[in-house]
């Protein structure tokens, strides 16, 4: 049995709409935020679970974490379902969210996690090695006597992974994690999130609109689009299906060379050479290049792909999310 078991999860919001003029109550609309999602994660996975804003997945990790009731299917985490056992349930995860905060605003960050102690009953010893362990692994240690609300956006996201995983959970959500954050600290976030994962077997279920996380960390992507789960597999398996446009930069040594492109390729010249966007369905690479080689002497050539997230925009465009 996997660690995650859910089988056709739904989940509906009621909404009421604008009072229309002339009429005495709102009318109301019911919203379908799942639809019978089901899928499965192992212990120690890194799953990424992606899709457009509305598609549901949020509302899976509130249900997974206990928040919410679903209205239908089923679901187990570890053995428990959630919102029935959540007191049971909630000493086993952890739950980071990007535009919410867990520890207390105006207090300093190592009094918020002396009150986690408490709450999560971790022993003393052992609340003061994983905390050391963390204040290393996330460089916490100058600001752990300030108050929360004093210190930076990249600061806040380290110091609320750690309070997240004080109590050593089994299985760890994270949704949007890196929102706002610069390139330095994802850098160090991406770090630390496959250190938690390979030397504590953590169970880590990402949520997030930077395809570069994904990348970074996850080897199984799900996709989520409409309320259904429309991929799970590998995310190479995902991009190479919609790795549609590339883009070729070029110097050649003589000034003009005799380039005669065909019909779909796009080009333009740059200050260092010349750029060109092609697609790979339509001409193969190879005959690009040998077109090129034809055209004069080459004295620089760079081939890239089109960017991750250029791909995955392509991927919810066709299928009209």
């Amino acid at each position: 049995m996997s660690y995650i078991e859910v089988n056709s999860l739904k989940k509906d919001f009621v909404v009421k709409k604008k009072r229309e003029k002339g009429k005495l109550l709102r009318e109301k609309e019911t919203v379908n935020a799942l639809k019978g999602v089901s899928f499965s994660v192992e212990k120690g996975e890194l799953v990424g679970y992606i899709g457009p804003n509305g598609a549901g997945k949020s509302t899976t990790v509130k249900i997974l974490s206990g928040i919410l009731t679903p209205d239908g299917g089923e679901v187990k985490v570890g053995g428990i379902v959630p919102w029935k056992e959540r007191k049971k349930h909630v000493k086993n995860i952890g739950v980071v969210f990007g535009q919410r905060s867990q520890l207390w605003w105006d207090v300093p960050i190592i009094d918020s996690y002396n009150l986690l102690k408490d709450i999560y009953r971790i022993p003393q010893k052992d609340y003061e090695e994983r905390l050391k362990e963390l204040t290393e692994a996330l460089q916490l240690e100058p600001i752990m006597r300030t108050p929360l609300r004093l210190t930076s956006l990249g600061q806040r996201m380290r110091a609320e992974l750690c309070g997240s995983l004080l109590h050593r959970p089994e299985l760890l959500f994270l949704d949007e994690p890196t929102i706002g954050l610069d390139a330095v600290s994802k850098l160090s976030l991406r770090e630390f999130l496959k250190w938690e994962n390979r030397e504590h077997g953590t169970t880590i279920m990402l949520t997030t609109h930077d395809m570069e996380d994904i990348e970074a960390l996850c080897s199984r992507v799900m996709v989520l689009g409409h309320g259904k789960k429309l991929f799970d597999g590998k995310l190479s398996d995902l991009l190479e299906r919609y790795d549609t446009v590339r883009n070729v930069h070029v110097k050649f040594s003589s000034e003009y060379p005799n380039l005669k492109l065909p019909e779909g390729v796009e080009w333009q010249k740059g200050e260092d050479g010349i750029v060109l966007s092609y697609k790979p369905s339509k001409l193969p690479t190879a005959k690009l290049l040998s077109i090129l080689q034809d055209a004069g002497n080459i004295s620089e050539l760079m081939l890239q792909p089109e960017n991750t997230d250029h791909m995955i925009a392509a991927m919810y465009k066709e299928l009209d999310l």
